[in-house]
């Protein structure tokens, strides 16, 4: 009798353990589901959120571009000055750094210091005339400038490199798209050595100096110096003398926009020259290497009745 009430004890204390253990299942069996509900709308709202920030990032990049955030600096010139502010009165313009466009008021000299200036943020230049001439300029207006940014044409313009040696081994560099000058700065001629692609095509070149121009530059300094004006899309650079005496019938090369062109002062301390990239000058000049950099550029915006191009162009049969 003993032993069977021993048997029953021994049977119920395991029922009531696996009573326990079948309840502990269900707590956390719960728990599971629950959880995973949890993260279930939890994950339904994470992707509603990314939808809606897709949605919201398409957004902006289709308003930024209709409706182009405007930057606008001038050469602080009187006109350029009032015509700044008839545009800020006209349109929210913003810091160049947070801007679509630059728009440019001034004349040539300044919208190539504003292609310098402005290089590394890689954004559009509209130019509007504020100056004399306006080669690289659009007619200044101040309505519909909105709209003749979203109908301009674009013109990439590569710069040129310049690496100059002085007579105290510094090695400076810049870049240039107009053009690079060698010139004499005294009364005395400039004796120079010319290579292309590391060949020597002129032993001694006897002037007042010798450029390297873009097709940009070609109607500039270049132009006055008699040299060719070269279509933007030819790819060619001109090699210019400046008031030639030795070679005396030379008038420069038309050479491919890949070309290495290099030049050696043969007197440097009799004959000293400077360099110039655009509007930076070295001086004491031992050598000068120009080569076409493309990995910088600058993109131009000109309205497609007054483009760049037919500027070029027509100033080949200019009289």
């Amino acid at each position: 009798m003993e032993n069977e009430c021993q048997n029953h004890s021994g049977l119920a204390e395991r029922v009531v353990k696996s009573c326990k253990v079948l309840a502990q299942f269900s707590v956390v069996l719960a728990l599971t589901i629950s959880c995973r509900g949890v993260q279930n709308v939890t994950s339904g709202a994470s992707g509603e959120d990314e939808a809606s920030a897709m949605a919201k990032t398409d957004s902006v990049g289709k308003h930024s571009f209709s409706s182009p955030r405007i930057a606008c600096v001038d050469s602080g010139s009187e006109r350029a000055r009032t015509s700044r502010d008839e545009l800020a009165g006209l349109y929210e313009l913003v810091a160049p750094e947070e801007s679509d466009v630059i728009v440019a008021l001034g004349g040539d000299g300044f919208v190539l210091h504003v292609v310098h200036q402005y290089l590394h943020l890689r954004r559009p230049i509209f130019g509007m005339n504020c100056g004399t001439v306006g080669f690289l300029l659009n007619v200044y207006r101040s309505d519909t400038l909105i709209e003749r940014i979203r109908a301009a044409q674009e013109v990439t313009l590569h710069p040129l490199r310049m690496t100059a040696k002085t007579m105290d081994g510094k090695v400076e560099e810049s870049l240039a798209f107009n053009e690079v000058s060698i010139l004499r700065r005294t009364r005395q001629q400039a004796n120079v050595r010319i290579s292309v692609d590391g060949i020597v095509r002129i032993a001694l070149l006897a002037a007042d100096g010798v450029m390297v121009a873009t097709p940009t530059g070609s109607t500039a300094y270049n132009l006055s110096a008699r040299g060719p004006v070269i279509p933007l899309e030819s790819n060619l650079l001109a090699l210019t003398p400046v008031s030639p005496f030795r070679p005396r019938h030379w008038r420069g090369a038309l050479l491919s926009h890949t070309s290495v062109i290099e030049f050696e002062n043969l007197d440097p301390h009799k004959r000293p020259l400077s360099a110039s990239a655009d509007f930076k000058e070295f001086f004491d000049i031992v050598s000068v290497k120009v080569l076409e950099d493309r990995s910088k550029l600058v993109k131009l915006l000109f309205d497609p009745d007054h483009s760049l191009e037919e500027r070029v162009r027509a100033e080949q049969f200019a009289s």
